[in-house]
Formats: C-alpha cells, sequence, structure tokens
C-alpha cells in the first residue's frame, strides 16, 4: 500500500517513523481519538520481525489500550484464540515459560530445568506472535481508523521549528506539529540530535543471530525420561524454550506447536556475550550459529537438520542506550529509546507501557497545543526505568547461568515479579470497567521503584537490589554462587510478599503449573500472612476470576 506525496500544505497533529507494533498501534489510538495522525515507514508491510514471545503482563497491557483508547482491535493480539480466529491459523501456543541449562559436552541435566505456566483458567492462553502478521494487521487498523500512511519512504532529515517538525526524503516532505520516532535503532531523530549514548551505559553485553526454520525437532523428542517427575507438565515445544549456558542463550518459539496452526516455520535465535564468545572474521552468521551449539549436545541436536526460510540474520553488541528519550515537539518510542536483550520477552511489554503512559498525554497535548518536554518528561523516566531494571535482571541472569541453584532464584523472582505486576495491573482493568474512570490507570504511574514490574512494593524492590548486588558479586568472585544462593531464598523464604505454597518459594519445586486449587490456597495464604497489598490485589482478582469462570469466561 501507498500513496501519494502529500501537499506540503498539509500539516498532521502527529507524525509517526516507524510502523512496527508500537508505531502502528499508537497511530491507531491516536486516529481513534480524532487526532490528523502520519505514519512512515521506509519499508513495507508484510515483513519479517522477531519479538514473537508475549508474557501475561504484555497480554494485560495490550487489553487495557484496547479498552482504555477505544481500539477493540488492539486486543485481538492478547490471546492465541483471539489471533487465530481473527488473523489465521499462523501463530504457536505459548502454554508456559520453559527453561533448560546445559553445560558443555554433556547432556542436558533434566533436574536443571525450570518451567512456569501461564494459568489457561484465568488467563487466555499467550500466543507466539508471527510478526509479519500482526504488525500488518495493525498497520491496517491504523489506516482504517483514519491515519495517513505512506510506505517506503525514507527520511532523510528531521528539521525542527518553532511550530512544528518537518520530515523531508527524496520521496517529498512532511510536516507535523509533534513526532513520534519509533523506528528503531537507526532512528533518524536520535542520529540528528546525537542522543546515543557512547559508551552505552547498560551493564550487559550480548551479540545476536536468528532466523525463521523448518524441520525444527520439537524439544520433547530430543529426551526419552521415563521417570515422569522429570517430564514438564507442559511439552516443552508448546512454550517458549530458552535452552541456557554460561554466557548465552537460545531460542524456540514454535509456530508450529499446535493443531490449528497451517504456519510450519519456527523462530530461531541465540544471544552470547561477545566478550566470551567474539565473532570469527569471515564466518557466516549460519556456520556461527552452529559452532555455538556444538559444544552442548542437546542444543545441537535441537536445531540439526533445520532449513534457513530467510537469510540469517546477525548482530554486533545489541545493547543501545539514549540520554533521553523526549524533548521539544519529539520522542522516542520503545526500542527507538533502547534495547537490551529478548530474554524474558520485555520488549512487547515495554511498548505496550510506554504507549499506555504515553497517549493520552499526546491527546491533550494536541488539544492544548502544547508540545513541550515538560509534558512529557514521566515517559521518559518510565522508558528509562524499564531499560535499566531489565538490563539488571537480565545480566544478573547471564551470570546465574555458571549455577543451577543460583539461576533457579533469578528465575523465582523475576517470575513472582513479573505475575505480581500483572496482577496490579489486572485489579485497575477490572475497576476500569466497573465505574470507566481513567484514575485507575493514572494512579499506576504513583510508584516509588519506577521500572520495575511490581514497582509500588518495598520489599520486592529491595529483593531485587539484593539480587543485583549478589550476582555481581559472584561476576567478581568475591562471593561464591551457593552462598549467594542461599541468601537469596532466606529472604524470598521468609518475605510476606512472596507467595508460600505455590512453587515459587520452594526450592526443590522445578515446574510450577498453575491451577484453581493453587490459586485458591495462594489467595488464603496472602490473607492470612502475606503483605497487605498482596492481600488485597490477589483477593480481588481472584474473586473476579471465580465469577468470571461461573459465567464460562475468563477474567483477563
Amino acid at each position: 500500500m501507498d500513496t501519494d506525496t502529500a501537499p506540503e500544505s498539509v500539516t498532521y497533529d502527529v507524525a509517526i517513523v516507524g510502523s512496527g507494533l508500537a508505531g502502528s498501534i499508537l497511530a491507531a489510538i491516536l486516529a481513534r481519538q480524532g487526532t490528523k495522525v502520519l505514519l512512515v515507514d521506509g519499508g513495507s508491510h508484510p515483513r519479517f520481525s522477531i519479538g514473537e514471545s508475549t508474557i501475561p503482563f504484555t497480554l494485560v497491557s495490550l487489553r487495557i489500550l484496547a479498552e482504555r483508547y477505544g481500539v477493540p482491535e488492539i486486543s485481538e493480539l492478547a490471546s492465541f484464540t483471539s489471533t487465530t480466529k481473527t488473523l489465521g491459523p499462523h501463530f504457536g501456543i505459548k502454554r508456559h515459560f520453559g527453561f533448560l541449562l546445559h553445560h558443555e559436552g554433556v547432556p542436558q541435566n533434566p533436574v536443571e530445568v525450570n518451567e512456569f505456566g501461564t494459568p489457561p483458567h484465568i488467563l487466555h492462553e499467550a500466543a507466539h506472535l508471527f510478526r509479519q502478521e500482526t504488525d500488518a494487521y495493525m498497520f491496517l487498523v491504523a489506516a482504517k481508523y483514519g491515519a495517513k500512511i505512506r510506505q517506503n519512504f525514507i527520511v532523510d532529515d528531521v528539521e525542527f521549528e518553532d511550530s512544528g517538525v518537518r520530515l523531508a526524503g527524496k520521496r517529498g516532505e512532511y510536516r507535523a506539529r509533534y513526532l513520534v520516532d519509533a523506528s528503531g535503532l537507526r532512528s533518524p531523530v536520535a542520529s540528528k540530535l546525537g542522543l546515543r549514548e557512547d559508551p552505552c551505559r547498560f551493564k550487559h553485553h550480548s551479540r545476536s543471530l536468528w532466523n525463521h526454520a523448518l524441520n525444527v525437532t520439537p524439544t520433547d523428542e530430543l529426551f526419552t525420561h521415563v521417570n515422569p517427575k522429570l517430564r514438564p507438565p507442559w511439552p516443552w515445544y508448546e512454550g517458549t524454550v530458552h535452552h541456557m549456558f554460561e554466557g548465552g542463550w537460545a531460542w524456540v518459539i514454535a509456530f508450529d506447536n499446535n493443531k490449528w496452526s497451517k504456519n510450519p516455520l519456527c523462530s530461531i535465535g541465540m544471544t552470547v556475550d561477545p566478550r566470551k564468545f567474539p565473532k570469527v572474521p569471515g564466518m557466516s552468521p549460519e556456520e556461527d550459529f552452529a559452532r555455538l551449539c556444538a559444544p552442548f549436545p542437546d542444543i545441537a541436536r535441537q536445531f540439526e537438520g533445520c532449513i534457513p526460510a530467510r537469510e540469517w540474520v546477525s548482530t554486533e553488541r545489541q545493547q543501545y542506550s539514549t540520554s533521553t528519550s523526549v524533548g521539544d515537539r519529539w520522542m522516542l518510542l520503545a526500542n527507538t529509546a533502547g534495547v537490551i536483550d529478548p530474554l524474558f520477552s520485555r520488549g512487547l511489554s515495554n511498548t505496550a507501557e510506554a504507549i499506555n503512559v504515553l497517549a493520552y498525554r499526546l491527546l491533550r497535548a494536541v488539544k492544548d497545543d502544547d508540545f513541550s518536554a515538560e509534558r512529557f518528561e514521566f515517559v521518559d523516566r518510565a522508558q528509562q526505568a524499564a531499560l535499566d531494571f531489565n538490563d539488571e535482571l537480565v545480566n544478573a541472569a547471564f551470570i546465574s547461568w555458571k549455577d543451577y541453584g543460583l539461576w533457579s532464584a533469578v528465575f523465582r523472582i523475576w517470575a513472582w515479579g513479573a505475575n505480581a505486576g500483572v496482577w496490579r495491573l489486572q485489579e485497575a482493568l477490572s475497576l476500569y470497567r466497573e465505574d470507566g474512570k481513567d484514575e485507575h490507570f493514572t494512579e499506576l504511574e504513583k510508584v516509588p521503584h519506577l521500572g520495575l514490574y511490581w514497582p509500588d512494593n518495598d520489599g520486592f524492590a529491595e529483593l531485587h537490589n539484593l539480587m543485583v548486588k549478589q550476582l555481581d558479586a559472584v561476576e567478581a568472585g568475591t562471593v561464591a554462587p551457593a552462598d549467594a544462593t542461599d541468601l537469596l531464598y532466606d529472604e524470598i523464604q521468609h518475605a510476606d510478599y512472596f507467595p508460600k505454597g505455590f512453587g515459587l518459594a520452594e526450592r526443590e519445586v522445578r515446574f510450577i503449573k498453575p491451577n484453581p486449587h493453587t490459586m485458591i490456597n495462594l489467595m488464603r495464604w496472602a490473607k492470612r500472612e502475606g503483605d497487605p497489598q498482596l492481600a488485597r490485589i490477589m483477593t480481588h482478582n481472584i474473586r473476579e476470576a471465580v465469577k468470571a469462570r461461573l459465567r464460562g469466561n475468563k477474567l483477563f
């Protein structure tokens, strides 16, 4: 789809550069609310993209965007069922997060694994998003609501004027009162204003390789464990698989893992620390991927015989950061502001979070004709804090993979923080559905620990900081992994903000499978012994889930 060059006299309220999910969702919201929007992109749809794994935080955030801003199409991305029904049978199902730790030269140890399930009785099953479908879908939704779209328009220059912004390219130019740059790494605004930090401020270092492939061996076929206690409650291949090793990890995100799918592809990739695994000059990305897999027998078997469906992508260090993401009449959105690592799938949730705090501010700015940086200062703080905390978490995880016990503690801290954050969002959404008051969402912004999934619990923030401190000490060699592990578990097992009897606080439990019984027990524990805030949000949401279940629906 393309359009003729707009007359120079046309001035849009908001111009958005980049029509991936971030740019297209924001364009749809603004256009739906009557804003004059221009959405431009240097490429065209459909197109290859990664960022395919969703997490519960992302799914609830998308539903909030859909209901808060009146764009129901956004919620079609928020479950496997809805994506399959609306966009077609091209998506993978995600029943869990699966983690398997590997060591060089030996088979994978079946006790060094973890699986955390998505509770299907509460949350509609998550999807592995086939991004060429989802991104094109949202791009067309934006057009349907009235956004002016322009594909294959490369922005060569950006000029900021007192009254607005001018975008210039070989195929014409456009003017707008405000500019949102959602174009990613090669941002014209970041380049023009010199916003990239050099060196990048993030602690974490990784480079990546990825592709889509045919004939990927289902992960469960790699193992023949007779003991049922060694087999996870859900097949590995029916979730997002993380093969971890000291210094890196590989992913398996299947689109062909359910009976409804007509998509034969699987997303495969790897991120490694380039200081430990530097590139070999003259080696192709495909050869590099095979070289990195080879020391780990079961990882190598996972990808043996698979057929790449396109050219491999290989990056240098993928982390980048910016000094600020907002200014007078412009902002950098989501991964344009910075990138960490695909581990824990936070990229899409960061996108949804950022749009949620940006959209209503931008709508007010259009109405007031005031696009000063001060109006968007919170958006910058939120984006930067999310990047910084995710940097700490991912860096800690990479360090922990030298010792399974240490990793298992990091896994539990991540899993509980992410899930407590989901309950917090869902409480706000449930209350909004009752009375339609936007304050339920704006109150979520008033937190002391911006950037954490659970940003308003002091105890959890202290646990996060303790984890970071201990893992840094392990990396420095001043603390033994076993001592750091014991210290973290001691805090987990005595904290009133960390659930007991659910599997997360219990060191010996490797597979966490939420079900109605465990959720009711969790609510009872929270009411008797838990942190008051946790007791409130758990009680509210589980009661709402029971009501929804009785109606034959699901809560989220």
